[in-house]
């Protein structure tokens, strides 16, 4: 369900190693709390929804856009 003071955004990538890790490591390299989190895969495609403070998400959004293996990234609301 949608948590006040956050935007959720929807990171679509390839199901390879190390993309959840790396994610999670760039956020936290730029002081950006995820404050929820949901990972799913199948043996091709991986997708997570992050929930992120409104102040950051633009930020995080730009951070998403980068991980290896990104398909599609984008802002639920």
């Amino acid at each position: 369900p949608p948590q006040a003071e956050t935007h959720r955004i929807l990171h679509i990538h390839e199901n390879i190693p190390g993309v959840l890790g790396e994610i999670n490591s760039k956020m936290s390299e730029r002081g950006i709390n995820i404050l929820a989190q949901y990972l799913k895969t199948n043996d091709a495609i991986g997708y997570v929804i992050l929930d992120i403070d409104t102040g950051l998400s633009q930020k995080a959004f730009e951070i998403l856009r980068e991980v290896k293996g990104t398909i599609k990234t984008r802002m639920v609301y």
